[in-house]
């Protein structure tokens, strides 16, 4: 029995007696078997795609993810073994350095305070050869002085005894006096 589809714009009729009372097909216990027949197919069409196409791709990711992990993790130890091995040099670099900067400061001080002991033995030496110096013509000036004392003394006796004592004397006896004072 065709139903003839109506042109467009008209209603279609129903007819009241035509549907049966039934229910909702899925519900109807007439039609479980074969519900179950085709939900265990169509299952199993999905279960035999999925693991032939889905799960080996997304296996295969997941292995590629794992590996890749474990080859980073292996990066990161060898990384860190790295930078532990160069902290361990760094640190004796630098032990090493501070015992050459203390050992060359060292001798840098020493060579200082020998070029200043030095430096000062040289001047001590050279003031020291003045100082001979200036007492030896300290000691000729005297000399020389303590002998125009004598000649002064004898001048200044003479020039008193003939000014002011108004007494001529001869300029030896006035010599012998200055010296018999003076001895």
């Amino acid at each position: 029995m065709e139903t003839p589809v109506p042109p467009t714009g008209e209603a279609i009729a129903v007819d009241p007696g035509h549907h049966e009372e039934a229910g909702f097909p899925p519900m109807n216990p007439e039609f479980f078997a074969s519900q179950i027949l085709w939900l265990a197919i169509t299952f199993g069409v999905f279960y035999y795609v999925i693991s032939k196409t889905i799960v080996p791709r997304i296996s295969t990711v997941l292995e590629n993810r794992r590996d890749r992990i474990a080859l980073d993790l292996q990066a990161a130890e060898r990384m860190q073994a790295d930078a532990d091995e160069a902290q361990a040099a760094y640190e004796q670099e630098l032990a090493s350095a501070r015992k050459n900067s203390t050992r060359i400061a060292t001798e840098a001080r020493d060579t200082a305070r020998a070029d200043a002991d030095a430096q000062r033995k040289t001047i001590e030496a050279d003031l020291d050869s003045r100082l001979s110096a200036a007492q030896a013509r300290i000691e000729e000036v005297k000399v020389r002085a303590l002998a125009e004392v004598d000649t002064i003394a004898e001048d200044a006796a003479e020039a008193i005894l003939t000014d002011l004592a108004g007494l001529n004397v001869s300029r030896e006896d006035v010599a012998r006096a200055v010296r018999s004072v003076r001895s």
